[in-house]
């Protein structure tokens, strides 16, 4: 099994490089709130269907289910909720624990939706370690790594300065209360018998709302703020509670190998 997965991965790897898989998504996300619906396609895992929090770590701090969210009227930089199910927001003011899932994953491909107001920042790590970040930059022409689908930057406590940050390429983020995707293919670092790391983790292609933003970038160990500071075979999926209002919903994951 474990087998047949690693020769799925090296097509799928031959197809990007190659360009036989579009740059593009067929389709991308409604701008406004909808019934959540999981693929159902062999081999995805629907993470979050927007009707309960199973499946991720507990406690769950100021994280609630909601109807919907929308920027606040007279505080853009805050949400509206209303009460329901469908999406999860992490309270009013965004300042809480981080949702940390319980199963861990190794190479994935991924598909998760998310919306900030005005201003807020969040972030996807991957198994925990490698962030996508997620940033209000709407209408920013030259975006870094701390933009909206950049990878972050790695931290050096002994410098106090941080590097390898990856920006996107293009800045593909939509107004402030608009939903946004990614969808991430995602392939974790090897190591060898003795536990040594022969292969970093990669970043194999990155898509913000559709758009390529990404290929083939590599991280060398975990990007800042990470929930773990060493790399090992798996990993959870985090995603970031502590530094702004944002919503998530339809984040779903399709294991890749098997570990």
């Amino acid at each position: 099994m474990i087998k047949t997965a690693y020769v799925f991965l090296g097509v799928f790897i031959l197809a990007l490089q190659s360009g036989s898989i579009p740059a593009e998504e067929a389709a991308l996300p409604p701008s406004e709130p909808q019934e959540v619906e999981c693929l159902t396609d062999p081999g995805w895992l629907c993470l979050f269907d927007g009707t309960s929090f199973e499946g991720w770590k507990q406690p769950l701090g100021n994280w609630r289910l909601a109807g919907s969210v929308a920027v606040h009227r007279e505080d853009p930089s805050r949400f509206e909720i209303s009460d329901g199910e469908g999406l999860m927001v992490n309270g009013e003011a965004g300042r809480t624990v981080h949702m940390v899932s319980l199963r861990e994953y190794a190479d994935v491909e991924a598909h998760i939706e998310l919306m900030v107001p005005k201003g807020s920042n969040s972030g996807v790590y991957f198994m925990g370690r490698y962030e996508v970040q997620v940033f209000d930059s709407f209408g920013v022409e030259n975006p870094t790594y701390s933009d909206c689908g950049g990878i972050y930057q790695r931290w050096d406590d002994a410098k106090q300065a941080g590097y390898e940050g990856h920006p996107p390429r293009v800045n593909a983020s939509r107004e402030p209360g608009e939903w946004q995707s990614f969808h991430v293919f995602f392939t974790a670092p090897r190591f060898d018998e003795a536990g040594n790391k022969v292969e970093n983790a990669k970043f194999v292609r990155v898509l913000h709302n559709g758009v390529v933003v990404h290929e083939n970038v590599e991280v060398t160990g975990p990007t800042r703020a990470a929930l773990f500071q060493d790399e090992r075979p798996t990993g959870p999926l985090m995603l970031q509670g502590d530094h702004g209002p944002v919503a998530y919903r339809n984040i779903r994951i399709h294991p890749l190998t098997q570990r």
